[in-house]
């Protein structure tokens, strides 16, 4: 049986986007391909983005360059990692 936090956690993108804004998260904090991607571009952010191979990964983009912290199977525990990032 899943947990009230399982549940609770954002899995897709679009979730995610969404609950991040509900708890108050800044539109400049992060980047959500496809789904959240602030312009002009901030100069650093979280990230969120699939892999050309498949795979689902977040990261911190600074100083022009993507630094991937974690590479995910799927795409809901790439959000997860996010969302827990971020709040």
């Amino acid at each position: 049986m899943a947990s009230s936090m399982d549940r609770d956690t954002p899995s897709d993108r679009h979730a995610v986007r969404t609950a991040l804004r509900a708890a108050g998260v800044a539109d400049g904090h992060y980047r959500i391909e496809g789904v959240h991607e602030p312009v002009p571009t901030p100069p650093d952010f979280l990230f969120l983005r699939q892999a050309p191979d498949g795979a689902w990964e977040t990261g911190a983009y600074e100083r022009g360059t993507h630094h991937v912290i974690s590479r995910h199977p799927d795409e809901a525990a790439a959000c997860a990692h996010l969302f827990r990032l971020l709040t």
